[in-house]
């Protein structure tokens, strides 16, 4: 039967068809391949997108090639599974991409969104050429987001989001998205080894992900922990602190044994219990960073903290509200954002984020929890 219907699929598909108009002419719904290897924020920034592609879409199957790690981002979106991309070992080089074709193909794809659009991914449409299958690519916005982040002739203005630039891809493959109506991923069942890090707590949970791949924006550990302090004085909040890697966790244990109401989570929990926990949160207090996106895949309020970057590079978490931010002084720093994605800090930019008084941090935190 699976058989018969995938050959009913592609007999039904025509190669002349233009890739904008191959999903309504198809009989059948589509069967999508959705490329988007890394990093961890960009790929949970497809999940509001695929929400809204299965929602409005009914029927549509879709294939997302990926790491391993980040299968379970996934989990509670309908037709959509996982392919795994071992792009360090059994699909590395050309003939490792060449045999992560030939494994994809065996999957009947209809045609592919590139979400990602990198050398790899670049490879692989050459590959699906070959079978004449649709193959659409995001348009990354390299020129804009250039005159953006230009340190002498600055165009300082909001570029398209990161999600509508996925959402452009499919609709460039006939399949157009609402991204003002988008069902966000529901709570997660909560582990038993999570309760028991946080047993009897009534209060209010706050994630704490004071990390991020580059220093320039990343809020002075310093600082933070002034935020730390005030709120664990309050005895209001329960301070959930998120990070990876032994250095992070070594700097979290130490807030967890200095301030009462801090669980340190790094190395606690796997990362299907953490996201699950990340689920039930009341606020997530994080950088131009990963967490954000991972909280608001759940419509979690994230207030989120900028450094040399800027929402105006098109990646602010999905579905929260503009003034869920808190931004470094541009007044006194003009070539903010001097990157897109923070890897480049100039001289005299170091300490940009402290322009955000850990007051101000505490105020808005306060303000996003009793709207």
């Amino acid at each position: 039967m699976e058989n018969e219907h995938s050959q009913q699929r592609s007999g039904d598909r025509s190669l002349e068809t233009a890739p904008g108009e191959l999903a309504s002419k198809s009989t059948l719904p589509p069967h999508i391949l959705v490329i988007r290897l890394s990093a961890m924020g960009d790929v949970a920034m497809t999940i509001p997108v695929l929400s809204a592609l299965i929602a409005q879409h009914p029927g549509i199957q879709v294939t997302v090639l990926t790491r391993a790690f980040f299968k379970p981002l996934f989990y509670g979106l309908d037709n959509v599974s996982v392919y795994e991309a071992d792009v360090k070992n059994a699909h590395k080089g050309l003939w490792g991409l060449w045999k992560l074709y030939k494994e994809l193909k065996t999957l009947n794809i209809d045609m592919v969104a590139d979400l990602h659009n990198v050398l790899r991914s670049k490879v692989l449409k050459l590959y699906f050429k070959l079978e004449s299958i649709p193959f659409v690519q995001i348009d990354k916005g390299r020129a804009e987001k250039k005159a953006l982040t230009s340190p002498s002739s600055k165009v300082f203005k909001p570029l398209k989001s990161t999600h509508q630039r996925y959402a452009d891809v499919f609709k460039e493959l006939g399949l157009p998205l609402d991204l003002n109506s988008v069902a966000l991923l529901p709570k997660r069942p909560l582990a038993t080894s999570s309760k028991k890090l946080v047993a009897g707590n009534d209060r209010i949970w706050i994630g704490i992900a004071p990390f991020a791949a580059f220093q320039g924006k990343m809020y002075p550990l310093d600082l933070m922990e002034k935020v730390v302090d005030a709120l664990n004085c309050t005895g209001k909040y329960q301070l959930l602190l998120f990070g990876g890697g032994e250095k992070e966790k070594k700097k979290l244990d130490a807030w967890d044994h200095k301030f009462h109401h801090c669980v340190n989570l790094v190395g606690k929990l796997p990362f299907p219990e953490e996201l699950a926990l990340i689920s039930h949160l009341q606020l997530m207090v994080a950088m131009d960073s990963g967490n954000a996106h991972l909280a608001s895949m759940f419509g979690v309020p994230t207030l989120s903290l900028w450094g040399v970057t800027h929402p105006y590079a098109g990646f602010y978490p999905f579905g929260q509200e503009v003034n869920n931010a808190l931004l470094s002084n541009r007044d006194k720093y003009p070539m903010i954002p001097t990157s897109v994605y923070g890897n480049k800090c100039p001289d005299g930019y170091k300490n940009v984020m402290r322009s955000i008084a850990p007051e101000a941090v505490v105020a808005k935190i306060e303000e996003i929890l009793n709207k």
